[in-house]
């Protein structure tokens, strides 16, 4: 299936449905020798398995990882790197009743349009589900950005209209929205039980931080820092849009408000994001992506289905009401693994 591969120096390939029976990821061009075991990786997948809390969908996946290849007595040996998580909670018959019908927000239709047959079990490999194998890569990659001084946290900032006010990160794990602000959290999680209870979902934002980027990592002219952060980012189902630094807010400000000024330290500003021409400026890389509201609800709605005849749907299953807060870590997952290819590209540059 062409488009299942990302990455050049640093190869991402992921398989695997939601109703299969696993999920997975082939990594290529891992740096040998790195101490990496599966508790290491397991810690990522722990953030984002299912079944977390009240704002989350109750399957019951563990997401145990099993590394088959790629590491030896516990250090990276430069092979490709073959993990695989199985699925366990599969009730595929909840998708029985409406394996003909086309859900609103999905992406049933457009599947079957491209490849004339489709997986309607939890959408298939159109699933959420998959980005388990995206995340188990992103902690690969984690690791060996720790390695260059490469630190990075994402964190809900907007949830059902509700912001945060503040900033406090160490209590972005120690609420169930992963929210950077305590108190918008216990608002957040209250919003979205109100909106489950009535079969509804909502949306939000997401901002991440990227920390220790030295400058010059970026690729121009087409595979710029923030284009390849923002294919990847766009690439994750629920992300309908992004913006680095300033962002559209920029559309409104003068050139001399925009521009980041320099002076003997370094820039005073930080509107460009991190990142100018598309290539790192050593500044922290700030963006955020707007998360849409999970489209499978309980509400009935119109639809069609593959006759062509107009009928009521309703969307039976397992899902989360809000995709936010397990959202979070597949987007560090992926900006890791955007930085670490880059990466690589860059030290071969100097090679």
């Amino acid at each position: 299936m062409p488009g299942s591969s990302y990455g050049e120096a640093f190869k991402v390939t992921t398989f695997g449905e939601s109703h299969g029976e696993a999920v997975g990821v082939i990594i290529d061009g891992v740096t040998p020798g790195v101490e990496i075991d599966e508790p290491y990786i397991q810690v990522q997948m722990d953030r984002r398995k299912p079944g977390q809390s009240s704002v989350t969908t109750p399957r019951k996946e563990y997401d145990i990882i099993n590394i088959m290849s790629g590491v030896f007595e516990g250090k990276t040996t430069g092979t490709p790197l073959f993990i695989m998580l199985h699925n366990k909670d599969m009730r595929p018959e909840a998708y029985s009743d409406i394996q003909h019908a086309f859900r609103p927000g999905h992406a049933d239709f457009t599947y079957l349009s491209k490849y004339g047959i489709r997986d309607h079990r939890g959408s298939g490999r159109a699933s959420g589900r998959e980005t388990a194998g995206r995340v188990a890569a992103g902690a690969v990659a984690r690791k060996l950005l720790e390695r260059r001084g490469v630190s990075l946290v994402a964190y809900s900032k907007e949830i059902g209209g509700i912001k945060c006010e503040s900033f406090v990160e160490e209590s972005i794990e120690k609420n169930p929205v992963r929210a950077c602000d305590p108190a918008a959290a216990e608002k957040m999680v209250k919003r979205i039980e109100e909106l489950a209870a009535v079969g509804d979902s909502c949306g939000g934002i997401v901002e991440c931080r990227i920390r220790g980027v030295k400058p010059g990592v970026g690729e121009p002219v087409f595979d710029k820092l923030d284009a390849e952060l923002a294919k990847a980012m766009l690439s994750i189902g629920a992300i309908k849009g992004i913006e680095f630094g300033a962002g559209f807010s920029a559309a409104g400000m003068l050139g001399s408000e925009h521009n980041d000024q320099m002076n003997a330290e370094g820039y005073m500003t930080n509107n460009a994001g991190g990142i100018v021409g598309g290539i790192s400026n050593g500044e922290e890389i700030v963006f955020r992506v707007a998360v849409k509201p999970t489209s499978s609800i309980s509400k009935p709605q119109q639809t069609m289905n593959v006759r062509g005849e107009e009928q009521i749907i309703v969307t039976e299953g397992r899902h989360d009401p809000c995709i936010c807060p397990r959202v979070v870590p597949v987007i560090e997952a992926m900006a890791c693994i955007v930085l670490e290819d880059l990466m690589k590209r860059q030290a071969a540059l100097h090679d």
